[in-house]
């Protein structure tokens, strides 16, 4: 297991609608950003999609990321097997062996039954690049996403076992990851904390840096190490809004520095 960070630790620093930087962060920050925090991978997620970037700028990453001695991963949206085989042509060219999705697609989430039939349709196209496709947990039930992956049964389908994302469910992060794990190729380290409201009719959901939240990080990476995971540990954060936008980016820079020292107690590369 290896270290590293992705497009989704900086989402403020990138930027998003009605969150637009003055100068967002790009590919090239976000690989210095990996240099100087000592992590060996970069993930790049649809908020900043290499596969969207300009060739040149495609390049550069490339070029960049190989001399400074970092693993790439790449990241995209849906199963559509059509799309998907354009996302594994480009991973082999990045050199990569890793490409995240998340199952659901313009809102809809699709059955296990029809996951796996999108996953056997997939499959061939995957062993032959030698890239794995790690599905991220989201707003598909875990167990119907373990029981498509079990009937499929290929060392070429995963999950991205994000550690937040199911709560939107609900789903609870140990049931997830009890589920997942056997089949988890990438691992979202977010922590977080759910606090109630002070009205007492609801609850709160923040993120926190690793390490300071209420997500057992020791425990989620045994469960992962006993269940024969194979995967590298990507740090994501949620730091909740500042007063002004660049304070917040402040914010999520200290946070990915405080993280990482965190994370590299527990993960030994």
């Amino acid at each position: 297991m290896k270290l590293g960070i992705g497009t989704y630790t900086y989402m403020w620093s990138i930027g998003f609608p009605g969150a637009e930087p003055e100068t967002p962060m790009r590919s090239m920050e976000l690989l210095e950003e990996a240099v100087k925090l000592g992590v060996k991978v970069v993930q790049f997620g649809p908020n900043l999609p290499l596969f969207e970037m300009p060739p040149a700028e495609v390049d550069e990453v490339l070029c960049a990321s190989r001399q400074m001695g970092l693993e790439l991963e790449i990241g995209t949206r849906g199963v559509g097997t059509t799309h998907l085989r354009r996302m594994i042509d480009f991973t082999v060219r990045c050199r990569a062996s890793l490409l995240r999705t998340v199952p659901e697609a313009d809102g809809r989430v699709p059955s296990s039954g029809e996951l796996k039939e999108l996953l056997e349709a997939i499959e061939p196209d995957l062993r032959q690049a030698g890239v794995r496709l790690a599905m991220e947990n989201s707003l598909m039930p875990a167990a119907a996403m373990r029981d498509a992956l079990r009937a499929c049964n290929s060392e070429y389908l995963g999950v991205t076992l994000d550690t937040v994302n199911s709560l939107a469910i609900p789903e609870g992060t140990e049931e997830v990851a009890e589920a997942l794990a056997r089949w988890t190729r990438c691992l979202h380290v977010k922590d977080f904390a759910v606090t109630r409201e002070w009205h007492m009719m609801g609850f709160r959901v923040e993120g926190k840096p690793a390490g300071q939240g209420q997500l057992n990080v020791p425990r989620l990476l045994e469960l992962l190490r006993s269940a024969g995971a194979r995967c590298n540990a990507i740090l994501e954060l949620w730091p909740p809004p500042q007063a002004t936008l660049s304070e917040t980016i402040a914010l999520e820079h200290r946070w990915a520095e405080e993280s990482v020292a965190y994370l590299r107690t527990l993960i030994k590369e």
